[in-house]
């Protein structure tokens, strides 16, 4: 019952703060200086045609009713036509999302398992020489500056040693080839995923040992890990049996979090890799005064990053008893 509580008031929280977003990106791009159509066209349009679009996009009706339709439209899925690609927001964002999803999902992950594993290992043999070296390796990649390492990857391995394509995330003739099978597409993909996959993981990687490795280090202080040792368990149970499900409560916090924020990150990555996910196309919306695209590009990662919370909340619940009461 107490859990059910839980979840409901975290529910109801969220609700409230995306209530609170969704009137704040309403106001900053209403409320801002200048005129909105001189920010959403092309310059040198002439009056009767700005008077025509003001009219079309609701910009003369009073503020408070201009709210009211822009909440409708977002809870009925109607964010506009987007200014440059001529098409519906909603269209754009179906077909990005999920590139964006499958990039930073598949990173998180991966770096994650890999941290959990190795910072696992290394807090067991504190002070030995694998948990120095390691903990110093873990430090330099959780300092690394991406646009750098990205840059520097797609120098070597694209540009010189020609391994990997320099950008974008399909090859067009290998999809237009109509002897291509599944396979083969999910290939090509995978081909171009692998640079800034392991660009992300390299990032990332080095903080989830790092947070393992000291919620392992204080779990192994408990009186529970000296009583299962006082009881003839062996060294690898206790370590992989109790130690470590109770070291995971700080990562599983981590994990979610870093998930989502790595979504709403993600702009600088997909630019860098010419990868075609939101975070790119929330970048291209901005540079290029496509309005309506970048709002809805906000809005959805907005709510990403705020479901992601969400969930991390029901999970540690789910973990650790205590904190259900």
């Amino acid at each position: 019952m107490h859990f059910r509580k839980l979840i409901f008031r975290r529910i109801i929280e969220v609700m409230a703060i995306f209530f609170l977003i969704l009137t704040g990106l309403f106001l900053l791009f209403h409320l801002s200086p200048g005129d909105p159509v001189s920010r959403m066209v092309q310059p040198g349009m002439s009056a009767e045609d700005a008077s025509m679009l003001i009219s079309q996009l609701g910009l003369d009706q009073p503020l408070w009713l201009q709210y009211l339709y822009y909440v409708k439209n977002f809870f009925t899925g109607n964010f506009g036509i987007s200014f440059h690609y001529g098409q519906p927001v909603i269209h754009i964002i179906g077909r990005r999302l999920p590139n964006t999803i499958l990039l930073f999902t598949t990173s998180v992950i991966l770096s994650a398992a890999a941290g959990v594993f190795w910072g696992k290992l290394v807090a067991w043999y504190k002070g030995r020489p694998i948990d120095t070296w390691v903990t110093i390796l873990a430090l330099v990649c959780h300092t690394l500056f991406l646009p750098w390492i990205a840059l520097l990857f797609i120098w070597i391995f694209a540009y010189h040693v020609g391994w990997f394509p320099l950008n974008g995330m399909i090859t067009p003739e290998v999809w237009i080839n109509p002897s291509a099978g599944f396979l083969t597409k999910a290939a090509d993909i995978g081909h171009h995923m692998l640079l800034p996959l392991l660009t992300l993981f390299i990032i990332h990687v080095g903080s989830y040992l790092l947070i393992m490795r000291s919620s392992m280090l204080e779990t192994l202080k408990e009186d529970y890990i000296l009583t299962a040792r006082a009881k003839g368990l062996s060294e690898k149970r206790v370590r992989n049996r109790h130690a470590a499900p109770n070291a995971y409560l700080p990562v599983v916090t981590s994990i979610g979090l870093s998930l989502a924020f790595s979504i709403n990150g993600g702009a600088l990555t997909e630019t860098v890799f010419s990868w075609p996910g939101i975070g790119r196309e929330l970048i291209f919306a901005v540079s290029n005064n496509d309005y309506p695209l970048a709002l809805a590009c906000f809005l959805f990662i907005s709510l990403v990053v705020l479901v992601a919370n969400v969930i991390v909340d029901v999970l540690y619940a789910y973990l650790d008893p205590r904190i259900r009461y």
